[in-house]
């Protein structure tokens, strides 16, 4: 199972709704692999969701949650005009990075 973070920017000012990990999950189809989809926004108005996904590597789950959340993007009205800045794993370092 992945977590990746797609990154999402409202159009102007719109606030992103509540409930914007609810509005994605129905857009899941099956071999997207989703488990479990939540929303976060961050100081900046962005809003980076966390899409749990089972795939077979870490490249197909990108793909997957990107394909996904397009399909919410284009097809879902409370959406319209929303962009995808990235959709990616967060990479974080372990105890021993940085040490000889």
């Amino acid at each position: 199972m992945y977590l990746i973070h797609v990154r999402l920017r409202a159009p102007g000012d719109k606030a992103p709704s509540p409930g914007l990990a609810e509005t994605i999950a129905p857009y899941a189809e099956e071999a997207d692999g989703l488990e479990h989809v939540s929303a976060h926004l961050d100081a900046a108005g962005d809003v980076t969701l966390g899409l749990f996904l089972v795939a077979a590597s870490l490249a197909a789950a990108e793909e997957s949650a990107a394909r996904l959340v397009d399909r919410a993007v284009s097809a879902h009205p409370d959406l319209r005009g929303y962009r995808i800045l990235t959709a990616e794993a967060v990479l974080l370092p372990d105890p021993w990075w940085g040490t000889s």
